[in-house]
């Protein structure tokens, strides 16, 4: 058994679907899951996540829903109590903030993370429709483009400033996501030209690694006001070197090791010629 699926099958097990359909989880179940003795040490983790949702621009009321339920504390007795209502983004904002030194925080972080991007992926339209890998490798390329803009704004308020400095931090996320391979060693693995860019020649799953990495990364620096380059660096290493765990604990092929595809950039011109006939 790898070391996501006790998370999985913990975690699934108290998902509650509303009287609409949607699925959320009990923050009080959330903290006995998590190992939290008291109801009120969990609450700070709540918090942090609720201000690190505002931080990126989501809806709290989406992600956290105040609930008051009446529970039965005695033969006859009720009292009402509290409670918050997450979504499956509301519980990875919690374990993200929640005590990293606990057990289950540290499965439930990597489980969360995967998921969470999974139905990122899955709920965008354009990329539910798409049937072929070609396809797939176009649309995950142009997300990456984007979310590595994204990055290197977050990268450059760090303390990440000359290109130079962004090429080393870079190389720190391929290092930890390609078991200490940088981007040179990476080109050379696969037998690349110096001229060709490692990602245009990356199938679908290859690229969602990457983009898993980079989307992470960024959400980590802002999250956690990663300042200077060193921590910067190290933070790109560590969450690289996280989804490359992930990899393995789910028995998926190590990213260096995934075959090389032919230009993206070509099948790309091939694909606006074809809407354009």
């Amino acid at each position: 058994m790898n070391q996501i699926e006790p998370a999985q099958k913990a975690f699934e097990s108290i998902k509650k679907l509303s009287a609409d359909g949607y699925e959320y989880w009990s923050a009080r179940e959330i903290s006995k899951l998590l190992e939290y003795s008291e109801y009120r040490n969990f609450q700070p983790a709540i918090e942090k996540a609720v201000e690190a949702c505002k931080n990126s621009n989501q809806g709290v009321e989406d992600h956290f829903v105040e609930s008051h339920e009446m529970v039965q504390i005695g033969s006859s007795a009720l009292r009402k109590v509290d409670d918050i209502h997450l979504s499956r983004y509301g519980c990875y904002l919690i374990v993200q903030n929640a005590d990293p030194t606990k057990e289950m925080v540290a499965l439930g972080q990597t489980y969360f993370a995967i998921q969470t991007r999974r139905q990122e992926l899955t709920e965008l339209s354009e990329y539910q429709n798409l049937k072929s890998e070609d396809e797939k490798r176009i649309f995950l390329r142009n997300q990456l483009k984007s979310h590595n803009k994204q990055l290197a704004e977050a990268a450059r308020h760090a303390g990440v400033e000359t290109p130079l400095d962004y090429a080393i931090f870079q190389d720190h996320g391929y290092k930890g996501l390609y078991g200490g391979l940088g981007a040179k060693d990476i080109q050379k693995k696969k037998e690349l030209k110096k001229s060709q860019q490692i990602l245009d020649h990356m199938g679908s799953t290859e690229l969602a690694a990457n983009l898993f990495r980079a989307t992470q990364t960024e959400e980590k620096i802002r999250r956690e006001n990663i300042s200077g380059k060193k921590d910067a660096n190290h933070t790109h290493f560590e969450v690289g070197k996280k989804v490359r765990q992930t990899i393995q604990d789910i028995g998926g092929t190590m990213p260096e090791n995934l075959p090389v595809e032919d230009s993206i950039l070509k099948l790309d011109r091939q694909n606006k010629r074809h809407l354009n006939d």
